[in-house]
């Protein structure tokens, strides 16, 4: 009568991108499964025998941690990375919005609603995050929006200045 999917007190599993090295001397490519609020190392230091891991191209498995040589996390960005590209004090407003300088505002208000819609708080709501990479959400997120806000303020004074030129939406030929 009911059919459920998912197991109510199972924790979220995410995926980390890796480069396994065997014992045997094969290195594999994929993914391991990895618990919401833990880490890949509490995973390999863990006690189980065995971890879950998907190459890419194949079918979930599970390999012994005693055929694991080395394992190399794969395209994740290390801390040190993410506080360092918090500073606020390389303020540049095109280049975190990521156009050219002198950008037509067409182009600025589409670059500033793509990152607001990628770094936009409500989109990670219900993920379970480090502190870190919250921290470097809403950094982010107030850069953008200071990004936009310093190109945005030149703009109502040129807006206001043009509407009062007046010219002519019809004009007829004067009557003779």
């Amino acid at each position: 009568m009911f059919e459920c999917n998912k197991i109510d007190n199972a924790p979220e599993q995410s995926t980390v991108p890796v480069e396994i090295a065997l014992t045997d001397g094969a290195v594999v490519k994929g993914r391991l499964s990895v618990a919401a609020g833990k880490t890949l190392i509490d995973i390999l230091n863990g006690s189980g025998a065995f971890v879950e891991f998907e190459p890419y191209g194949g079918e979930r498995q599970y390999l012994a941690k005693s055929r694991i040589d080395s394992v190399k996390p794969v395209g994740v960005p290390r801390g040190q990375c993410l506080r360092q590209r918090s500073r606020l004090d390389d303020f540049d407003p095109y280049q975190i919005l990521g156009i050219a300088p002198g950008a037509d505002w067409e182009a600025i208000r589409q670059a500033y609603l793509q990152l607001s819609k990628v770094y936009h708080p409500d989109r990670y709501a219900n993920a379970v995050l480090p502190e870190e990479v919250r921290d470097y959400l809403s950094v982010m997120v107030r850069r953008i929006n200071a990004a936009y806000a310093a190109l945005e303020a030149p703009r109502p004074a040129a807006k206001q200045a043009g509407r009062w030129v007046s010219t002519p939406i019809y004009t007829s030929q004067p009557r003779a």
